[in-house]
């Protein structure tokens, strides 16, 4: 499952940084996570680093984009391959 930001989020730029696959990106008022991208950290970490640095808890998982781990590897598998 891809996580997504909430409106509650306070903009304090925490989250930008600690996306190993840069989903994470400046939107028009709150920072977004682009589902493509978002693999919850897995191939990277063990737990989502933008849900452990979030300040006000405001990264829940995104339920319109829902996938177990495996998917995620492969998501993960994907986006290295492209970016090699």
């Amino acid at each position: 499952m891809a996580l997504i930001i909430t409106d509650e989020c306070i903009n304090c730029d925490v989250c930008e940084p600690e996306c190993p696959n840069s989903a994470i990106t400046e939107g028009e008022e709150i920072y977004e996570i682009d589902p493509n991208l978002c693999t919850e950290c897995v191939g990277h970490y063990d737990e989502p680093q933008c849900q452990q640095v979030c300040p006000v808890d405001c990264i829940p998982n995104d339920p319109e984009h829902v996938e177990d781990k495996e998917q995620l590897q492969e998501k993960y598998e994907r986006i290295m391959a492209a970016s090699a």
